[in-house]
């Protein structure tokens, strides 16, 4: 079962690439329009430019660290990703706008010399811009398109100029504004450092306090110290307090992303690096070589060694932090302890008045030291500010391109070579799907049930104009043999050649087929029964005065209207004769019975030409008195329906179909056909050729 449905799709295969064979003229010439109507759409677009500005973008650090390194920069692809969109922003644009003074000179170019609203152009300029992101990169290009490359590039530039100045301006007002805050609260602390050293200037005076040095005792000193080792102490025990609190409540992997902020350790940071680039390479190679890759299971077994390594560092991570804490606080109880001592032998030593002096100085000191911090800060902020800063970084200018991006010639003219042949071979299936006509061997037999006898090429004219020797004649040659077999060998006979419709070239058929039997040596009648539209004569250039009309009237002896072919002495020819203004009752069937039994007993052949079956009754007649009907089927010419209702209209009268003769076949366009008749044609080319040669005659080669 496998051939026979592999033969069945090559034929559907094949009919497919026939339709476009006999329907090129209507793919070249949709294609043509379809390529002409690019092309020339092509030409009337304008012409557009574009220009490049490629930048590199960074995250705000300083081009110098003055009070220390910073920290290294990191790819970021959720900032570049901001920086993308804020590129293309309607500050920026504006911005570009009012720099470039783009409402002007558009509005000159576009807005019948009217400024544009700035919206308007900021919008233009949106549309002309392009931003793109190099993968796995710090760069950014900007892309403008223009009709004008100078402005492109000016755009550009510009793009990138405006976005850099904004990055600086926008880091510059930010540090303004928490200096401003600084010095404001700097200002509020002088005031309270002032009060506070007025305050224990009273106090010293009220309680009499005798000072030492630089205005301290020498147990105050101790204390004092006390006091700042003690606050240091809370401060660093709260600290890693606060540390373990929040280690206490992270899992592994989230104390694995704040360790290098909870502690600088060096070991687990370079774990985690290590284990960051393990899992990119083990990705990228899972990819490339497969999960089940040697390479690919001993990264893994690599990296699970990193994680239990990791867990090991983890795990001593938080111990240590624990012991750090737990000795940070035993100290801080001992501070606190020895400070109570030594607060309770001062008191002892010194009583009661010196308690709020002590208390008042403390507080001045407190206060003297925020002021330090704050004033530091503000100093180093002011530093910084002032240290140059290189946010964004333009890499590639824009440059003038003069070589158009578009339109695409190339890439149109192809485009609609594509559309065109689609809309062509799409329309030329539509067309073959609307046509109905007969158009293979296939289609006859499977629409009629009847053999085909004959396939007759186009532009056939009658042999009698091209000699027996024409190419042409073998069609017939095969017609008249086939016609043999169909009447089960017997050689003779009357046949009639009808067709459905008018013009499907039965008359030139029956003429060449009777030619061809006659040079073979059979006696021929051609008889020209289609009284209406008689075309014989015309064919043998003979009179119609006299013919088929008078004898089935019986004016004249039927031995009168028969005329001989001159220089074919076989082949003898009967005319339809005049149609009487009373046509009714001249071809009955009684006397075509009578007429046809005479010929038979004097003509091996008798060839009625018969009118079309559908819409004149003589067909009908004359087909149900004949020994068979040969009917003569046009290519491509009426619809299947009309050769249906003529066989019907045949068999309905009694008439017998011996076969189908498929006429008029453009053997150039169909390929179906033309292996069909290149072998004959070409072999009887050569043996007229040789003839002509040998024997001083022309080569009847006219039609072929």
């Amino acid at each position: 079962m496998d051939q026979p449905t592999q033969q069945e799709a090559g034929l559907h295969f094949l009919d497919y690439w026939r339709v476009i064979r006999s329907r090129k003229e209507i793919i070249l010439a949709v294609t043509l329009l379809v390529v002409l109507a690019g092309v020339g759409y092509t030409f009337t677009l304008p012409r557009m430019y574009r220009s490049m500005a490629r930048i590199q973008v960074r995250e705000d650090t300083l081009d110098v660290a003055v009070f220390g390194p910073q920290s290294s920069y990191a790819y970021n692809p959720f900032f570049l990703r901001t920086q993308y969109e804020v590129i293309q922003s309607r500050p920026i644009l504006y911005q570009v706008v009012d720099s470039l003074n783009l409402c002007e000179v558009w509005g000159k170019e576009y807005g019948e010399g009217q400024p544009l609203p700035k919206e308007v152009a900021a919008s233009m300029l949106g549309r002309s811009i392009r931003v793109d992101q190099y993968r796995d990169t710090s760069l950014i290009a900007i892309n403008v398109t223009r009709t004008n490359p100078d402005e492109a590039a000016r755009i550009a530039n510009e793009v990138a100029t405006v976005y850099r100045n904004q990055r600086l301006d926008l880091k510059k007002r930010e540090l303004k504004r928490g200096l401003e805050a600084m010095e404001r609260e700097l200002q509020t602390q002088r005031e309270r450092v002032e009060l506070a050293e007025k305050e224990v200037e009273r106090l010293r005076r009220e309680l009499g306090v005798a000072l030492i040095g630089r205005g301290f005792r020498v147990e105050k000193v101790r204390l004092q110290q006390l006091e700042a080792d003690r606050i240091s102490s809370r401060v660093d025990m709260l600290s890693r307090k606060a540390r373990i609190d929040q280690v206490k409540d992270l899992k592994d992997d989230e104390l694995l992303e704040v360790a290098a902020y909870v502690v600088n350790d060096p070991e687990i940071a370079a774990i985690r690096r290590q284990l960051l680039d393990t899992d990119v390479s083990l990705r990228l190679l899972a990819e490339s070589r497969g999960e089940e890759h040697p390479d690919v299971r001993r990264i893994k077994a690599g990296r699970d060694e990193l994680v239990k390594k990791m867990k090991v560092a983890l795990d001593g991570l938080k111990k240590g932090i624990q012991a750090e804490y737990e000795v940070a606080l035993t100290r801080y109880k001992a501070l606190e302890e020895e400070l109570a001592a030594a607060r309770k032998a001062d008191i002892a030593a010194e009583g009661d008045a010196f308690l709020p002096f002590d208390k008042a100085e403390r507080d001045l000191e407190l206060q003297r030291s925020i002021l330090n911090a704050l004033e530091a800060r503000v100093m180093q902020e002011t530093i910084q500010m002032q240290v140059p800063r290189t946010p964004v970084e333009v890499i590639d200018p824009a440059e003038s391109n003069g070589r158009p991006i578009s339109p695409n010639m190339m890439l149109n003219a192809l485009l609609s070579l594509f559309i065109g042949l689609t809309a062509g071979v799409g329309l030329a299936y539509f067309i073959e799907y609307l046509d109905t006509s007969v158009k293979t061997v296939d289609d006859v037999e499977r629409l009629l049930g009847l053999p085909v006898l004959g396939v007759i090429p186009q532009k056939v004219r009658p042999l009698i104009e091209e000699g027996p020797d024409s190419p042409h004649a073998e069609a017939y040659r095969i017609l008249r043999t086939n016609l043999i077999f169909a009447n089960k060998g017997v050689s003779g006979g009357a046949f009639a050649l009808a067709s459905g419709g008018v013009g499907e070239g039965k008359s030139t058929t029956l003429f060449n087929l009777a030619y061809v039997c006659a040079t073979l040596g059979d006696k021929v009648l051609i008889v020209d029964s289609d009284l209406r539209r008689p075309v014989q004569h015309t064919i043998l250039g003979m009179q119609n005065r006299f013919g088929l009309t008078n004898v089935l009237m019986r004016d004249v002896p039927i031995e009168e209207t028969i005329k001989p072919v001159p220089n074919l002495p076989n082949l003898h020819f009967l005319p339809s004769g005049k149609l009487p203004r009373s046509s009714v009752g001249v071809l009955n069937q009684q006397r075509m019975r009578e007429l046809v039994k005479n010929l038979k007993a004097r003509y091996d052949y008798i060839l009625f030409d018969s009118p079309p079956m559908v819409g004149v009754s003589d067909a009908s007649i004359i087909a149900s008195e004949v020994d068979g009907v040969l009917l003569v089927v046009q290519y491509r010419k009426y619809p299947r329906i009309i050769s249906s209702r003529a066989k019907r209209m045949v068999e309905n009268v009694g008439g017998k179909l011996v076969g189908v003769i498929l006429n008029n076949i453009n053997i150039v366009r169909d390929d179906y056909y033309y292996y069909y008749h290149s072998y004959y044609s070409n072999y009887y080319y050569r043996r007229d050729q040789g003839a002509s040669s040998g024997a001083g005659r022309e080569p009847a080669t006219k039609a072929s």
